[in-house]
């Protein structure tokens, strides 16, 4: 079954050639998720707290282009830049995530671009 190409209004130019999120069936893919506004500047700079809620804020517009919600999300992928942030990432992300704590791992790692400090991919499957 082919995917359907997820582009909520207003989100960042896509960086590369992908889709910000593909819709298969009952499932919703969305790709790694960056700290960037609408004209493509990151958000926060510095900020581990303003990058992870911007990010999290363009998953769940990603998600509810697409017909779900944060609550639909089985599976997070979280990469940050600095241990020290893992903390303050947390506190954010379980604002979003509340009761629901979909499986996630987390790894440090470089991001494509110096000022990103987190970045997130997601997995929801819409009931």
């Amino acid at each position: 079954m082919p995917g359907e190409p997820i582009i909520p209004a207003g989100s960042a130019p896509p960086l590369a050639p992908y889709s910000p999120g593909m819709k298969s069936g009952n499932t919703i893919f969305v790709s790694g998720t960056i700290p960037n506004d609408a004209n493509g500047n990151v958000v926060g700079k510095g900020d581990i707290v303003a990058q992870t809620e911007r990010v999290l804020e363009s998953v769940k517009a990603i998600l509810e282009a697409g017909g779900g919600s944060m609550e639909d999300v089985v599976m997070n992928h979280v990469f940050i830049t600095d241990y020290a942030n893992y903390a303050a990432m947390n506190e954010v992300y379980g604002r979003y995530f509340g009761n629901t704590r979909p499986a996630r791992y987390c790894i440090k790692s470089e991001l494509v671009h110096p000022d990103w400090l987190v970045e997130i991919a997601s997995v929801a499957v819409l009931s």
